[in-house]
Formats: C-alpha cells, structure tokens, sequence
C-alpha cells in the first residue's frame, strides 16, 4: 500500500501538509530493481481514473481494462481491487471497486467511514447520506451497467454525492517522465497567463539551463498542407486554419575572448535544445500548475533525460512551503540515488518496490524497516551508500551476475 500519511518521525516536519486535523506528506519517492513493479503502482492510480471517467461512457460491451496475476496458483481468475483514500474539502473519503474483465464486481463509496454507497454486482446500497436528488440517485441506479462504475453514472447524470472524487482527480497528473510531449499542451495553455508565464520561466531560469529569454508562438497552420485530412469525412468540421506552436529559446552569445556581447541568438527548441531542456520544458507548465492550485502530480522516471541537479531542483519546490503554499504533493519512480543524500527526504518519504516469493510487488517505506533488534534506520544514516549496500533491498542481484560473467568469459 501507499500511503502519504507521515509516521510519527521528527525530521524534516516542514515536509508535512497539515489541513485541520489531517497531516500529510508532500513528497514520495519510490526505488526499485528493474521490473520491480515501480511502475505499476503508479500505473493503478492513473488506471483507477480512466476508470472512473471513461466506464459510464463505454458501451456494454467494453471490457474492462483487467489483468490477472498470473504467476501465483489461483490469483488467475481474482478480480483486480483498487482503493483510494483523499481529503476534499475537509473530509475523509474512500472509494474502492473490485472487477474482472465483464464486470464491475463490487464497488463502495465512505465519507468518515460511513457508508454512502455498496454495491455487489448489480445489487446497489445507498445511503441517506448520499447527496442527491433521490429520483436521479434511482436512474443512476437503473442505467449502471455490469462493466460501469456506479459513481461514473451517478456524476453522468449530475448526482452531487458524486462530485468530490471527480473534483479531487481534476488535480490529479499523472505523466510518464520518458515520454513527456504531451505534457507540453498543458505548458503551452498556461502561457497566455502572466502570472503562469512569469513562474514557468522562473522555474526554468532556476534549473540553469543557460537560457536568457524563451517565448512560445502560436501560429495558424493551413490545414491543406497536412495531407489527406480533407479526405477523411470524419475531419469536416476541421476548419481551413488550425493552430500551432512554436517555442522559441534565447541564448547569449560571446566573442573571441569568451566575453558577452549585446546580441542574442534565438532559434527553435525543438531543433536546437537537449532532450534535458525540451523535458524540463514539458514539466513545467504541470509542475508549476500543481503548485500554483494544489493537487497531486504523479511522475514515472523522474529523473529520465534530466542532470541530478534538475531533478533535485524540482523535487525541491513540493519540499519548500514558500514554494508550495497550497499543499501540493508529489509522487515518483526514480533511480537516482542523489537524491537519498542530496533531497531533504524524511526516511517515511523514501519507499522501496521488491518482488515477494510469487513475483507480486510489495512496497514498503525506510521507516517502516526493522533490524533484528527491532531498532529502526538512524535518520542521520548515509542513505544512498546503505541503499547500495543492499541494507534495504529493492537493488538488482548484481553479484551473482558478475561472477556468472568471469566464468563466460573466463
């Protein structure tokens, strides 16, 4: 399970969201061997929002998006569970579904541990407590199918018990750190705020990227020119002119002497740029965003394609109050152990994935890890030199390999 919610630690408690009586972390790293299962914890949460958006709009004969653990003896046929436990708007809620490929077989809706709704296959319990028109609460009911999540159609027809898990994903992002272009749509919108521009560019002044000035161009595009488009019956409402865009970086340029001279270089990132500024381009506008509203932003491979340094620079904005005044979280997979020494990570912020005796991820925290005298990891401990020493698993069996190499090539 992970879970934000901070042991009762005392390092780095500026680390902690404090709402009301809730108390969270803002920040979550995650390490693990190759094939470790990184990514597919991160997976399930951005599966359980496709989920949740997309079941009530599926037609009756979708299949749900169900993969079966198959290397354990009678998980073969388990239905998948999923459950999320959120703050919105001062309350506690926790929603769950368990279902298999044609069926949604159990799904629940608890506000503060009480009941809002239960549902066992097409059988659905609801409470008094579940804000709503009682006659839309009954055609929502009527109208779910076996493979749609009651709490999609409920929202579909506007049920206002439904609401809060929408809102709370609506600042949910979840981004692949390999594959970042689309991530740069969100940039691009945000640019024509001011206030948005003025913090993107700040952010990437802040990873000194050697930039003096960039500017995003939105340009029309003549449709005609992008092929066989008005061939295509389902493009007839494409209008003649799209638009486009264009992101222009500044550069210094220097004299013989290697000294500044008043003119600047501009070209085209997409040409010029390293992978490294074209991602830190992409991240900005969701990571400036997050912070700017709160929310959660979810990161596979954080580090991919970015100098230590970026990445360190980056996490550091969620860690940082002045920074990060709404509470805003973060969630990552990395490999880069920098971070261990570098980041300011409380020892409950620092999980590790391992693959148990069936093959099945399991995920633990460094605090919850116990030596033989039941004494916990010091908090002034050299992480990143213990992690590599295998004091806390999760690492590649690299020993046996290399001794498996001098015979081959001995």
């Amino acid at each position: 399970m992970l879970s934000l919610v901070p042991s009762k630690q005392q390092e780095y408690l500026n680390n902690i969201i404090e709402k009301g009586t809730y108390k969270a972390l803002n920040a979550i790293g995650i390490y693990g061997n190759n094939a470790s299962g990184k990514s597919n914890v991160l997976n399930a949460i951005e599966l359980l929002e496709k989920l949740l958006y997309l079941s009530a709009r599926s037609n009756s004969t979708t299949k749900l998006p169900y993969q079966p653990f198959l290397l354990r003896k009678g998980y073969e046929l388990k239905p998948t569970k999923l459950e999320i436990t959120f703050i919105f708007d001062e309350n506690r809620y926790r929603f769950g579904l368990e279902y298999n490929k044609n069926e949604i077989v159990r799904e629940w809706f608890y506000c503060w541990e009480m009941m809002l709704f239960e549902r066992e296959s097409n059988i659905i319990e609801v409470s008094s407590e579940y804000k709503g028109s009682q006659e839309l609460i009954n055609a929502a009911i009527e109208a779910t199918r076996d493979n749609s999540l009651f709490i999609s159609t409920c929202d579909m027809l506007n049920v206002a018990g439904a609401k809060s898990i929408f809102k709370w994903f609506d600042k949910l992002v979840s981004i692949n750190g390999i594959e970042t272009q689309r991530e740069e749509m969100t940039t691009v919108h945000l640019w024509d705020h001011a206030e948005y521009r003025k913090k993107i560019k700040e952010y990437l002044m802040l990873l000194n990227l050697d930039l003096q000035n960039l500017d995003i161009l939105v340009e029309d595009i003549d449709a005609r020119r992008l092929g066989n488009i008005d061939k295509n019956p389902s493009n007839k409402l494409i209008k003649e002119f799209v638009q486009g865009f264009k992101t222009i970086t500044v550069h210094q340029t220097y004299n013989e002497q290697g000294n500044p001279t008043t003119q600047l270089m501009r070209w085209d990132l997409d040409e010029h740029e390293s992978e490294g500024t074209k991602k830190a381009l992409h991240l900005s506008g969701p990571i400036i965003k997050t912070l700017s509203e709160g929310g959660v932003l979810v990161i596979d491979e954080i580090e991919a394609k970015m100098h230590p340094m970026m990445t360190i620079n980056s996490i550091n904005l969620f860690l940082n109050k002045a920074t990060n005044p709404y509470g805003a979280q973060i969630i990552f997979a990395t490999h880069d152990t920098n971070l261990l020494t570098y980041c300011p990570l409380r020892r409950d912020q620092i999980n590790f994935v391992e693959k148990n005796n069936w093959q099945a991820t399991e995920i633990y925290a460094l605090s919850d890890l116990k030596y033989f005298d039941e004494t916990s990891e010091r908090s002034d401990i050299n992480k990143e030199k213990s992690y590599f020493e295998g004091r806390y698993g999760a690492i590649p069996a690299l020993g046996s390999f290399i001794s498996k190499l001098e015979k081959w090539y001995g």
